[in-house]
């Protein structure tokens, strides 16, 4: 079976800090009939449309001036919450923003429009997966990191990609799945466990750029016990390998 072209995409983790508590993320559950990652915890985040090269123009880099666009748009879309623009839209254009975008306007023209630029320096790279378990459907995603912006709306579910929007602790959200209330995938996992080492975003943000971004394809090694799952060890990940038979996939 020849592997998938991966498809370019984007994930954004939005943190919430919180006064000498750890920070919460922004999480949604996948609905049920989606094709990839049906029913598990995820960022927001989805696949890097053409229109999304439009918007970066032809400045710097312009697949990473992309999917910095797409995990913006996709983040509105999903969530509500409008993450990187120029001047900061009111809620009440923000919801008008993502409901023009549910009835099929460009984001581009959306953007024009509302007489916004995007501050694409807002997001923070933390890291680049493209996990290949000989599905249907590869992704290779850049995710990133922001900070809640200052008067954001709560986040409300767009009832089509998912069911259900919420804030917790990473530690929190690893701890439903252990518990077998949730299901997350592999990659999520263990970006969860990364992102539970810090106490707020500028940590997380400092450790960020003591790494280099750096496509993570997971191995599977044949061990006595049995088959495991890895990623490289030299990347900021906490834990880098799991039995292949306790991981869930997309």
């Amino acid at each position: 079976m020849t592997n998938p072209e991966p498809t370019p995409a984007a994930t954004l983790i939005l943190f919430r800090d919180r006064d000498g508590e750890p920070p919460e993320l922004l999480i949604v559950k996948r609905a049920s009939a989606m094709s990839f990652a049906a029913g598990a915890l995820v960022f927001p985040g989805g696949r890097v449309d053409p229109g999304d090269f439009v918007l970066a123009g032809n400045v710097g880099d312009p697949d990473e001036a992309a999917a910095r666009i797409a995990a913006i748009r996709e983040t509105l879309e999903e969530s509500g919450i409008a993450v990187g623009f120029d001047p900061m839209p009111d809620p009440d254009a923000v919801a008008a923003l993502r409901q023009s975008l549910v009835e099929g306007e460009a984001f581009e023209d959306a953007v024009a429009r509302g007489g916004w630029r995007l501050d694409l320096d807002l997001l923070v790279p933390w890291a680049r997966w493209c996990p290949n378990f000989r599905e249907t459907r590869a992704y290779d995603t850049r995710f990133y990191i922001a900070r809640l912006p200052e008067n954001a709306p709560e986040a409300t579910i767009d009832a089509s990609e998912n069911t259900h929007a919420f804030w917790a602790h990473a530690d929190a959200v690893l701890d439903m799945a252990r518990r077998g209330e949730a299901r997350i995938i592999f990659p999520t996992w263990r970006n969860l466990e990364r992102l539970a080492l810090f106490a707020d975003f500028d940590a997380a943000a400092d450790h960020a750029a003591r790494f280099p971004i750096r496509l993570i394809r997971p191995r599977v090694e044949d061990r006595v016990d049995g088959r495991y799952l890895l990623i490289p060890d030299d990347l900021g990940y906490p834990v880098t390998e799991q039995p292949l038979s306790e991981v869930s996939r997309g």
